[in-house]
């Protein structure tokens, strides 16, 4: 198949211009056949800062922005994307390797939701009265009444760094609220897949975006995300990826004080008990976790099933797993597409030999399919597995999912626990009332109650090594704003 049409970047985007990369261009591959997609510009570390410079300087002027030309602005944006949508699924799906089903809803249409939601977000109230105090006289001054209002704030420039699972949606999830409370942007995609990222700013930048509030600057190499974090014009940032590179970003943050939203790995366990609708939970377990080939942070990926339902889990899962079919992501009928890249086929390769050296048994699943090109494995499950297994502790982020049993709710909730991640768990239970009682105990920053369904107003993000702070909804903007106290005497 040809590369969508329009896939090569104009150039990098800085203050509303497109701008020639200082270091030329390199190929995004499609990963279904391992063919060109287009060229992403590679930005030198003076053109970061540019885009930088450009965000600052854009800063004051938007920030005082009416905020209903700002909701014009982002639900014009809406609009476009809505317009564009089958093109814009088509380089999705090319440079992701997602299915056309998942680019055109998941991808793009939740892009252009997002830009939808946060027009209304930038409504919002900004303003929260807080009660009078009465003071009585002393060194400070005459007595009287001392009046608070609590202000949100725009932080100022953020640096956006997204990851290569879903350009489109994840990109909007910063960009929207950072743009409706008022912040400008430097947007760093994912090497992987950049190129859905400067269609979205073709789209901003019709829709009416003045210059140098929305920059994108690309790069295959570290540096570029390195330069945009770094910036002494950067006062925060918005990061989506694993958290080995969160904490790299965190201690550049901690250093320089500057604000950050993470959103990083997950290796989520899913509870089932004995009184599970065993159908819910293997549709739900099934299509999650085999869902863009596993690279999502919210899958299920450890299966914790009480003794009673243990095997009888196992077999519908493994008899789940059978029936997806796996092929070239434009192909109908295709659940389960390629990797993202040759590179992460084999990390997820290397841990299923890991799984088997370990001693976990290979239920079904994990081999190569017989494709001539593209970077694929089949949906791997791993039974008979122990909580010290690597392949229990590690993120994976493909599609392998691993069994351990339990016996009592006290061993299902430790078993949950014993993970350095946080992100969000599930539980499937008849009894829906000890459902809730143990989400209370579960260490993690979401739990899903018998359905992987989410609610996009929910707050979203993780505990412990999972991330810091939360977006989705009305949350999102208070992420990308500062809090400010305004006291009056009267």
């Amino acid at each position: 198949m040809s590369a969508p049409e329009g896939s090569t970047p104009r150039g990098l985007f800085i203050g509303g211009e497109w701008v020639e990369p200082d270091g030329g261009h390199y190929e995004v591959l499609d990963p279904a056949t391992e063919e060109p997609v287009g060229l992403a510009p590679e930005a030198s570390r003076a053109q970061v800062d540019a885009a930088a410079g450009a965000a600052r300087a854009a800063f004051d002027s938007w920030s005082r922005t009416e905020p209903r030309e700002r909701a014009r602005i982002l639900d014009a944006a809406a609009g476009i994307i809505e317009r564009n949508a089958r093109p814009y699924a088509d380089l999705a799906r090319a440079e992701t390797g997602a299915t056309t089903a998942t680019a055109r809803s998941m991808q793009v249409g939740v892009a252009a939701a997002r830009f939808r939601r946060y027009a209304r977000g930038a409504l919002e109230p900004v303003e929260q009265p807080l009660p009078p105090q009465v003071g009585a006289a002393g060194p400070m001054g005459r007595g009287g009444v001392t009046g608070a209002v609590a202000v949100r704030r725009p932080v100022g420039v953020v640096a956006c760094v997204t990851s290569y699972n879903n350009p489109w949606a994840n990109a909007a999830g910063k960009v929207a609220p950072a743009l409706a409370m008022g912040n400008t942007v430097v947007v760093k995609p994912a090497p992987q897949d950049p190129l859905s990222v400067y269609r979205m700013a073709e789209a901003l930048a019709e829709a009416g975006v003045p210059p140098g509030v929305v920059n994108v600057v690309t790069g295959s190499a570290p540096a570029v995300g390195e330069a945009a974090v770094g910036s002494p014009d950067v006062d925060m940032v918005s990061f989506t990826g694993s958290t080995a590179v969160g904490r790299r970003i965190g201690e550049v943050c901690g250093r320089e004080m500057k604000r950050r939203l993470m959103e990083l790995g997950g290796k989520g366990a899913a509870l089932v008990f004995d009184d599970a609708d065993l159908d819910a939970a293997t549709l739900g377990i099934g299509t999650t976790f085999s869902f863009y080939s596993g690279q999502i942070c919210t899958a299920p990926t450890r299966v914790i099933a009480q003794r009673g339902v243990y095997e009888r889990l196992i077999a519908r899962l493994s008899g789940y797993l059978a029936r997806l079919r796996i092929g070239h992501p434009a192909e109908p009928g295709t659940v389960v597409g390629p990797l993202i890249s040759a590179a992460h086929r084999d990390r997820v390769e290397s841990y299923l030999e890991l799984g088997r050296k370990e001693g976990a048994r290979l239920v079904a699943g994990g081999e190569r399919p017989a494709l001539s090109r593209g970077f694929y494995v089949a949906p791997a499950l791993f039974a008979d597995c122990a909580a010290g297994m690597r392949i229990v502790r590690e993120e994976i982020f493909g599609p392998v999912a691993v069994v351990l049993p339990f016996d009592t709710e006290e061993e299902a909730v430790a078993l949950a626990n014993d993970t350095e991640y946080g992100l969000i768990d599930y539980i499937w239970s008849g009894d829906v009332g000890r459902a809730f009682r143990l989400a209370a105990r579960l260490r993690t920053g979401g739990v899903g109650v018998n359905t992987v369904a989410r609610n996009m107003e929910a707050p979203f993000g993780g505990f412990k090594q999972s991330g810091v702070g939360r977006d989705v909804g009305s949350f999102a903007l208070h992420a990308y704003s500062e809090t400010q106290a305004v006291t009056w005497s009267g």
